[in-house]
């Protein structure tokens, strides 16, 4: 096999991978919009496939703060942000959302977008519970009744407007006790210690077997947990033990007897879907601290849609305008640099498919821009190709010295715009990295293509003709 055989059959082999790659995402696409997102909450999407981004998907954008105030004193806030980072993917993961960017961002903030999402008020209640699980026992001795009694009497209830007890009732309230709400307008007196937490919880599921049939959360616990459920329950028989999610108590049963085997039921009046939540987040585990959503913004499927139409048609007319004027100025040449910018292109296309890029308005640009650099390139090799045509030089002498000469700068300008896509991607978030990794992917294929696709195209356009005494350029 010779030198320019062996390009071919590179070059052609690139191209049936990148056809093979891009296929599912061409089919993906075609399919109706219901189907696909009944096949993303099935996990059923191809392994290669072109993502879209919030910008065009439609979606949610989060930007979430976490309390530092609430954290552990022994905890630092990077590590703080980055656990509940990990625990909000985990939830997300479950939510069933494809391709969602959850990320840090400055000190103490979170940034999460989840593309395609069609319920985003369920999304935020997830995402935005703290899943503090606790074990309380409720009060029961003579002042605990003493409350309730004064309680009773109170017509605002025995919390103020900015949370704090009324001070009548902080008066009875027993030595080491705490007033918690419940789900329905009731309140809860309980110990103050707390008697186990969810960090011993191995899993949660939902159980359909509750009283009159309503849903239950049902708990496992790892083996530490379930010798310590063991032991409070043994210990408290004939006590109420109350179950506290998130500072709400979801039901305080009667402990009728020893409870073994590490396991325990959360029951509420729940619906199928809240049970589902409280399943959800609790498996995902708790958040370090509490976070807020301090910025939301969301993007509609149809504004997706738009921005899709108009992104395509203003890079189509950019494309086209872009190969009319190359073939029009350069003739064959510049045919031959449009081919090149062509598989450019699916080659460009086809590695975002295989790296599971996602795709973005700003990546769209990314693309743009990339496809720039290698026009760039072509111009910088036709031009110099042409000098030395108009030097006297025999046209197989003319490319390989147009092609050696303009190397130095096209490595040149390339590397530095490397660079600079390199700093996007390290310092950047959302938007600006999707068109870092474009753009350097861009140039990668762009290099290639300008350099090694062009020469082999030459090349065989040589060899097929005995010494040429003109190049139409």
């Amino acid at each position: 096999m010779t030198s320019l055989q062996a390009k071919w059959t590179g070059i052609g082999a690139l191209l049936v991978i990148s056809l093979f790659l891009l296929f599912p995402s061409l089919s993906w696409y075609r399919r109706p919009a219901a189907e696909r997102e009944k096949l993303e909450m099935r996990r059923e999407r191809p392994k290669w496939l072109l993502n879209l981004g919030l910008d065009l998907k439609g979606g949610t954008h989060l930007l979430m703060e976490i309390d530092t105030s609430r954290l552990d004193p022994s905890e630092k806030v990077d590590d703080a942000v980055q656990r509940a980072i990990q625990i909000i993917r985990n939830r997300v993961d479950q939510f069933g959302v494809a391709e969602p960017l959850i990320a840090k961002q400055g000190e103490r903030w979170i940034v999460v977008q989840l593309p395609g999402l069609s319920n985003p008020q369920q999304a935020k209640e997830l995402i935005g519970k703290t899943a503090l699980l606790e074990f309380r026992l409720v009060d029961d001795s003579d002042g605990g009744r003493k409350v309730f009694d004064k309680i009773a009497t109170l017509a605002e209830g025995p919390l103020q407007k900015d949370g704090s007890l009324h001070p009548e009732i902080a008066k009875l309230m027993p030595p080491g006790t705490v007033l918690f709400p419940g789900r329905e307008d009731t309140h809860y007196l309980l110990k103050s210690s707390v008697a186990l937490t969810g960090a011993y919880l191995k899993n949660a599921l939902v159980d359909t077997g509750g009283q009159f049939g309503f849903p239950t959360v049902s708990l496992r616990f790892n083996p530490e947990g379930a010798v310590l459920f063991d032991k409070l329950t043994g210990a408290n028989v004939g006590k109420n033990l109350a179950i506290v999610l998130d500072g709400v108590v979801h039901t305080a049963p009667v402990i009728k007897s020893r409870i073994g085997g590490g396991t325990a039921q959360i029951e509420g009046n729940f619906s199928m879907e809240e049970a589902r939540n409280i399943a959800l987040v609790l498996r995902a585990g708790a958040l370090p601290a509490p976070v807020r959503i301090i910025e939301e913004r969301s993007v509609g499927p149809s504004a997706g849609e738009d921005s899709i139409r108009a992104g395509t048609r203003a890079s189509l007319i950019g494309v086209l305008f872009l190969f009319f004027f190359m073939a029009v100025y350069y003739k064959f040449s510049g045919l031959v640099a449009n081919l090149a910018l062509a598989i450019n292109l699916v080659f460009l296309l086809a590695g975002m498919a295989y790296f599971k890029a996602t795709l973005t308005l700003p990546g769209i640009a990314g693309i743009i821009l990339s496809l720039s650099m290698a026009v760039d390139a072509n111009v910088l090799i036709l031009e110099r190709i042409r000098e030395e045509l108009a030097a006297g030089k025999i046209v197989r002498m003319a490319i390989s010295a147009g092609y050696e000469k303009a190397w130095s700068a096209i490595l040149d300008s390339n590397v530095t715009t490397w660079l600079a896509a390199l700093f996007l991607f390290q310092f950047g978030s959302g938007p600006v990295k999707g068109f870092a990794v474009t753009l350097t992917l861009g140039l990668v294929v762009g290099v290639f293509t300008a350099v090694v696709v062009t020469r082999a195209i030459y090349e065989a356009w040589l060899s097929s003709r005995q010494s040429p005494q003109t190049l139409s350029i």
